[in-house]
């Protein structure tokens, strides 16, 4: 049994060798140079126990110690280290701090750096050991002083307190603190509302006689949360001072470093800070000693590991494998130190440090109420406070506000309709009306002396609540008349600067406690100022003039389309035609029927049917030529119901088009493709450094759209609805609020497409403004009261609104404009049938002296044919001549009985007189046939027949007579 065991420590013995590399040291010797002969002594203790730890040290690597005390002569520190410590080849050493002096660890530092010797300390906290560029190898199991930023931060956060004023000493750690504290606060996490604002920073110099100047100034800002970094010594002087100005009593809240809290007349109340294990010597040099063996064990893995230097006289030689060792060490995490968890950031400064929370209490007692410690299960520092064991300055049990919330606010504001109107007093009044308020304007490039007063919407919301949460206020208006925009500024001393103008550079840089006024909420300025809740919800729109009526000289042929106006003159003619073949062909029709009056003037001709379509079409009444028989009656009265329809439908159409049609909008909205579409001839624009125009510059997809308008921009809204109401700008891109109330004020204009961009208009104030909360609650009580909406209906609506759609929906007067085409159709109408009557009375002169040339000619054929056949009887040429004379007479009777009647038309009187010349002409004789020719005349009633080869009737025979 003894054998196996002896065996299986030697193959132990034999694995750890094996790991440790063959062609490095086996023996590290670890210098110290310690406070007293007890830190020493641990010291060689703690190394004699590491070379049995196999977690760190293996098989065959022995660790020895060599410690000297410190001495308070930093040159002699200096002189001993060479002498007794780096002599030894030591791989690093172990500092600690002198009983008395300052100077003792830094002449290690700069000794051993020389040489890239690592050197950890475990009790100097100055943040000078932080800067690499003079202690290069330095690193400590302490943090500096500087790290109770960190604290001081978390201890805000649970506080809620929100601003501060920072006192520290001009030393490079007060500068440092502030400094630190300074990117704690800016770097908090994106969960958290609170971020802690530092109103002032009171620094002084080291060495203080008084402090009361600084003081007055503290108690004239509103924060009344003090931290203070100053020496034992200069804490006493500014105790002194405060408690003189009663600065240290109730309301007031101190939070100071460890070097305060050792003053005598330390005030109750205070809370401090006290590093834990901060005078632990002995748990220092241990966990610097094991940090130191993990890196070594660590850096045999993959580096070479060479001899350290051995005296100081070689002073041109640097150990790289120093070098190495640092930042082997600077990596190195101890889990379970004596001191908590033991970790290093790039500077090997201690990090994860924990911090008890001190109370100053009765009797200048130090009760510990919270802790800032390193928790496991989360692996980050946390905070935990017990508020119910503190007791704050004046012995309260209730921690103080932490600022004096001032009455009287400089209050903001912009000139925006209907929001805030503004009105220049002349220069014989003196005050403003009863619902203005005075508000002087410091633009520059105006009269400065000029007195102005404000009304509107945000004046009366001010108003109340001044009232409501009890302020004083005085109001002016914005530098350079803009919003803010948050632009480049070349400054000589600083440089190239990004610096807000108008109303939020004033509150930025705290000129101004307060901005009332229609302030869009958008994350840029909510960077850098506290919003209030909305107090008016809005988005974005488009402004543009409404279009014009399109209205043409066809406009009343609008209510068809261009098709089915064909369709209804092409049915027109094929009824038409219709109707003549169905009159035509069949046996009821007018051209079978027996002519009782011996004419067919009243049978349905294509003409005429042609006009009965029309005429049905047009609810015209038909005089003449009427459908006679059954069939084409049945298509008329379908015609009928089809004109019906038409007319009835085209005048329904026609009232649409012509009288309720409002004119629509030219754009769509924001997606309306002319919008996004560079090319097009579209202006369009907003207010330059806007909430809009940021938004614009936002929008990846609206990128395009932006470098088109932004050429456009106006420097402000209302030159941009000037030029929108004159037609220079097409589209205006603008808040909704502002824009619906300009639609309403003028019904020409009219806003286009559906909000978008939604957001609200703020009261803006200062980053951690203590009336934040109130007027947000004041905010949220007066739209439940309905206050709001009160100051809507006065203020942006003013009843314009209604008037407007009322005129939308009322129909519109139809004139000139509108119905051009008509006039231009009867016209048209009228000159045609002047230019037809003027052809036609052409035509019938050309053909009445056609006719009179032929009726000569068969006058003097048919005498001559006549005095022929009656040749043989003088007795018949004496009745013609009576018959010739009657004809005569009857002639002229029936000419004067016409005239009489109106009518002088030549053609219907040679029509009256037809029938008489018809039955009075003699039939020519031929042999043989005075038989027949007398049959004629007496089956024919007496009167003889008119010869068939003669004209059935002459036009006109005036001319006959004899």
């Amino acid at each position: 049994m003894l054998v196996k065991t002896v065996a299986f420590l030697l193959f132990l013995y034999k694995a750890a060798a094996d790991q440790w590399s063959s062609a490095n040291p086996t023996v590290f010797n670890i210098g110290g140079v310690l406070s007293n002969n007890e830190s020493a002594h641990y010291f060689k203790e703690t190394i004699l126990h590491l070379n049995f730890d196999q977690q760190y040290v293996p098989k065959g690597v022995t660790y020895y110690d060599k410690a000297i005390l410190m001495d308070p002569n930093p040159i002699r520190t200096a002189l001993n280290v060479c002498k007794s410590v780096i002599s030894r080849r030591v791989y690093a050493v172990v500092v600690s701090h002198p009983l008395t002096g300052d100077l003792s660890p830094a002449a290690v530092s700069y000794t051993c750096g020389f040489y890239h010797i690592p050197v950890i300390g475990i009790s100097s906290r100055d943040s000078a050991f932080s800067d690499k560029n003079i202690h290069v190898s330095f690193l400590r199991t302490v943090p500096p002083y500087s790290h109770q930023a960190d604290v001081w931060v978390e201890m805000l956060k649970h506080f809620n307190y929100k601003k501060v004023i920072f006192i520290h000493s001009s030393d490079s750690d007060g500068r440092a603190l502030l400094g630190r504290f300074q990117t704690t606060s800016q770097n908090l996490e994106d969960d958290i509302e609170i971020k802690v604002q530092v109103e002032s920073v009171i620094e002084f110099e080291p060495g203080l006689e008084n402090f009361i100047d600084q003081l007055i100034e503290m108690k004239n800002a509103q924060s009344r949360v003090y931290l203070l970094y100053a020496s034992k010594v200069d804490a006493k002087i500014i105790f002194r001072d405060a408690a003189l100005y009663n600065m240290t009593e109730s309301g007031y809240a101190w939070i100071v470093t460890e070097q305060a809290l050792k003053a005598d007349n330390v005030p109750e109340g205070i809370l401090g800070l006290k590093l834990v294990n901060a005078t632990n010597e002995k748990a220092h040099i241990r966990d610097s000693i094991y940090v130191l063996a993990s890196a070594l064990r660590d850096m045999n893995q993959t580096k070479e590991i060479t001899e350290a230097p051995k005296d100081c006289d070689n002073s041109g030689s640097i150990w790289e494998t120093g070098r190495e060792l640092f930042n082997f060490i600077r990596k190195q995490i101890l889990l379970n130190g004596e001191t908590g968890k033991v970790a290093f950031d790039d500077q090997g400064d201690r990090i994860h440090a924990e911090y008890n929370i001190v109370n100053i209490q009765r009797r200048k007692s130090q009760v510990v109420v919270g802790k800032y410690y390193f928790h496991k299960e989360s692996t980050k520092m946390q905070l935990t406070v017990e508020e119910k064991r503190i007791l704050w300055p004046g012995r309260k049990l209730v921690k103080p506000e932490g600022f004096m919330i001032p009455t009287h606010l400089k209050v903001l504001t912009i000139e925006e309709k209907p929001f805030v109107y503004t009105r220049k007093l002349g220069e014989d009044q003196e005050a403003c009306l009863a619902d203005e308020i005075l508000c002087p304007h410091f633009n520059s490039t105006q009269d400065e002396t000029a007195k102005y007063c404000c009304k509107g919407f945000c004046m009366d919301l001010l108003k109340e609540l001044s009232k409501k949460i009890n302020f004083t206020y005085s109001l002016a208006l914005s530098p350079d008349g803009q919003f803010g925009n948050y632009v480049i500024k070349n400054t000589s001393a600083i440089g190239m600067k990004k610096e807000w103008t108008g109303l939020i550079g004033e509150l930025v840089t705290e000129r101004a406690d307060m901005i009332v006024a229609p302030l869009t909420i958008n994350p840029e300025r909510a960077e850098f100022i506290e919003f209030s809740k909305p107090f008016k919800y809005q988005g974005i729109t488009i402004l543009e003039k409404k279009p014009s009526r399109s209205s043409t000289l066809v406009s009343f042929l609008q209510p068809f389309s261009n098709t089915l106006w064909i369709l209804v003159m092409v049915s027109v003619h094929v009824v038409a035609l219709v109707l003549y073949l169905l009159d035509r062909f069949s046996p009821f029709g007018r051209f079978k029927l027996a002519n009782t009056d011996g004419t067919e003037e009243d049978a349905l001709n294509l003409s005429s049917a042609i006009w009965f379509a029309w005429g049905v079409l047009l609810n015209s009444g038909i005089g003449e030529g009427t459908p006679r028989s059954f069939s084409a009656r049945v298509l008329g009265m379908v015609w009928a119901g089809f004109a019906m329809i038409i007319v009835a439908s085209y005048t329904a159409n026609l009232a649409a088009f012509l009288v309720l049609e409002r004119p629509k909008t030219k754009l769509s909205g924001i997606n309306d493709a002319r919008l996004r579409n560079t090319m097009e001839n579209l202006t369009c624009a907003t207010v330059k450094g806007s909430a809009v125009d940021m938004y614009f510059r936002r929008q990846v997809e609206l990128s395009n759209m932006y470098r088109t308008m932004e050429a456009n921009n106006y420097a402000t809204a209302e030159a941009a609805i000037a030029d929108v109401k004159i037609g220079k700008l097409m589209a205006f891109i603008w808040d909704s609020s502002r824009l619906e109330f300009e639609a309403a004020q003028d019904c020409e204009l009219v806003t286009a497409g559906e909000l978008f961009g939604r957001s609200g208009y703020g009261i803006g104030l200062q980053k951690g403004s203590p009336w934040a909360d109130d007027v947000t609650l004041a905010i949220l009580d007066l739209h439940e009261s309905g206050f709001m909406e009160s100051l809507d209906n006065k203020w942006i609506l003013q009843g314009n609104l209604q008037q407007c759609e009322q005129f939308e929906k009322t129909p519109n007067t139809l004139g000139l404009k509108n119905m051009a085409g008509v006039f231009i159709l009867v016209a048209a109408g009228i000159v045609g049938g002047v230019g037809l009557i003027v052809i036609e009375m052409a035509y019938k002169k050309h053909q009445i002296k056609k006719q009179k040339r032929m009726e000569l000619a068969r006058h003097a054929a048919d005498k001559w044919r006549g005095c022929v056949e009656v040749y043989d009887s003088a007795t018949y040429c004496v009745l013609l001549y009576f018959l010739q004379k009657r004809k005569s007479l009857r002639l002229t009777t029936t000419q004067r009985r016409i005239k009489s009647n109106g009518v002088n038309d030549t053609a219907t009187i040679s029509l009256a007189v037809d029938k008489y010349q018809r039955t009075g002409a003699p039939e020519r004789a031929w042999p043989g046939d005075s038989d027949i020719r007398q049959r004629r005349i007496e089956e024919s009633g007496g009167v003889q027949p008119v010869p068939r080869y003669l004209p059935a009737y002459t036009t006109d025979v005036s001319h006959l007579i004899v």
